[in-house]
């Protein structure tokens, strides 16, 4: 007898966690930068769900539950770096275009990945380990889950808590910082999800993120400002380091791309077996996408082809690069960045420019941006499904349905957010699509800064070659100070306090940190914020890490 796999079921509960870790994953990706992987707390929940509520104890119908659910993670990833910077450059997008975009970018990266399946997931099997994918199947294949659910589930609980503490009724401070003189200061975000986040990425690559930040707060700043002497911390920040961050993360893009060129052997041997989406469904599929984007977007045809041109070949560079450094170190900034020059001088030559040429080129950014990430997650998705004996024909069909269901609902969390918080401010201040704006808008005025690019080219360049993660660097160069000190606080606890628990019990905090910053938009919109007490900075800071840790001293019994 067949193991049950897609069925209503799953693609139900698949949907109702898409939905979840989506929204989640919005938020999180607007305050933080980055977005973690839901893969495996999307199958802790599953398992929960089915196997203790249900009595459902199919491995396979607990992978399509993961595998609809991640979706819903990656599409928020690509959607949230780059459709925000609309919104920042004050462009109108409605709901509708978010809805679009994000439905041909997610498609075109479940499509495009087919013909590198079999190349990728299978026959590089010993060469690309997709540590996201094998760990997913560990946890599937594993007798029982019944503890770290309630793991989640308190994290959850804590992760909401302190959310709604400080955002709704505002007994606790946000953050704290320390100015220590005119050109430098200290601060700390104290934001669960991101000390959460840190946790997972571990010591080693939170400590990279938070040296981009030292580098840039301690030791450039001071120099900019001894050389010029002209503007304050925050102005050097927003006018330099930004700047110097963005070719950092454009070089180590590069960087990733080059080691990464076996990619497009397969483009010579596409393959598809027949349990995939036939092959034919995918050239159909993909050129659909095509001519709905033409008539939908109104743009010259050369510019739709750039993106979907663009897409299909980052989308087999983002399916190998995760297979070796996982879906957190994906480098999709720099290949949107990259995406972004190369088309903007194209669309100026083609003569558009001023507001409609920014206009098309950051929606050609927008699609490849998603389609990447997208391609990542597919990828150990596949894996996953690979390990655990799936039809990859059932993942693909259920990723599309995560996407068409995500779609739905990231435009209306897009719009509540800015309605409360307004994306790019200091409560969310959507560190890649504001770099985005800024790369876009310099590119078409004519004023983008090549040297402060280059100095961020070479620091890449010197960090890769002592062995460092250059990308992790870069990108704690162009988030708030604030941000990478959480992140690092959170790598530092997973080092002092590592528990084989942690992981679950951050994504649950994460989960309900996310969440809850979700239903406080909505609360601030309508002027529901109460006035109870608050604590000061040490106070407040004190009582969320002690929230955190609670749970990372001893085990429940």
């Amino acid at each position: 007898m067949n193991e049950r796999e897609l069925t209503l079921f799953s693609i139900i509960v698949g949907i109702v966690l898409a939905v979840i870790f989506a929204g989640a994953n919005a938020y999180l990706g607007l305050k933080a930068g980055m977005t973690i992987s839901a893969s495996i707390p999307a199958a802790v929940i599953s398992m929960a769900i089915m196997q203790i509520i249900f009595k459902r104890n199919s491995i396979k119908e607990n992978n399509i539950v993961q595998t609809i659910a991640s979706a819903g993670e990656a599409l928020a990833a690509g959607v949230i770096f780059t459709i925000p910077a609309f919104l920042i450059l004050n462009y109108d997008v409605d709901y509708f275009y978010i809805f679009i975009t994000s439905c041909i970018g997610g498609i075109l990266g479940v499509l495009a990945f087919i013909p590198f399946r079999k190349k990728f997931i299978e026959e590089d099997h010993k060469l690309l380990p997709y540590p996201e994918g094998r760990a997913c199947a560990e946890v599937l294949t594993s007798p029982s889950r019944g503890l770290e659910f309630i793991y989640i589930i308190l994290g959850f609980f804590i992760g909401f808590s302190i959310r709604i503490l400080t955002n709704i009724f505002s007994v606790l401070k946000s953050s704290f910082s320390i100015i220590i003189d005119k050109f430098s200061m200290f601060s700390l975000d104290l934001s669960p999800s991101l000390i959460g986040a840190g946790y997972i990425l571990g010591i080693r690559i939170s400590s990279y993120i938070f040296t981009g930040g030292i580098l840039g707060w301690f030791v450039l700043i001071p120099l900019i400002s001894f050389l010029i002497n002209k503007y304050n911390f925050e102005e050097i920040w927003h006018n330099y380091i930004r700047y110097i961050g963005a070719g950092g993360v454009l070089v180590g893009g590069i960087i990733s791309f080059i080691k990464n060129l076996r990619a497009f052997e397969s483009f010579l041997n596409f393959q598809t077996s027949k349990n995939d989406i036939p092959f034919h469904f995918v050239i159909f599929g993909i050129t659909s996408l095509i001519i709905i984007s033409y008539f939908i977007y109104h743009f010259n045809l050369i510019g739709i082809v750039l993106a979907f041109v663009f897409g299909i070949i980052f989308t087999a560079i983002s399916g190998r690069i995760v297979g070796i450094v996982g879906s957190s170190s994906n480098p999709i900034s720099g290949m949107t960045i990259a995406t972004l020059l190369i088309v903007s001088i194209i669309i100026k030559k083609l003569g558009f420019v001023g507001y409609e040429g920014i206009f098309i080129s950051l929606t050609i950014g927008a699609i490849v941006c998603i389609a990447a990430a997208m391609s990542g997650d597919t990828s150990q998705d596949l894996k996953t499904g690979y390990l655990v004996g799936a039809k990859p024909i059932n993942q693909q069909i259920s990723l599309i349905i995560g996407v068409l269901v995500s779609s739905t609902i990231i435009g209306y969390v897009l719009i509540i957010l800015n309605k409360a918080y307004i994306i790019g401010s200091k409560e969310l201040p959507a560190p890649q699509a504001t770099l985005m704006s800024i790369i876009l808008k310099s590119s078409f005025e004519g004023n983008l800064p090549w040297l402060l690019l280059l100095i961020g080219g070479v620091i890449s360049i010197i960090f890769e070659t002592i062995g460092i993660n250059s990308l992790a660097v870069s990108v704690g160069l162009y988030l708030p100070l604030g941000l990478s000190s959480s992140i690092f606080l959170g790598g530092l606890i997973s080092k002092i306090l590592n528990r084989n628990y942690g992981v679950i019990y951050s994504s649950g905090i994460i989960a309900g940190d996310s969440l809850g910053g979700i239903v406080s938009a909505i609360f601030i919109i309508f002027s529901l914020k109460f006035f109870v007490f608050q604590f000061n900075e040490i106070f407040s800071f004190l009582i969320v890490l002690l929230m955190f840790i609670s749970l990372l001293f001893r085990k429940i019994w």
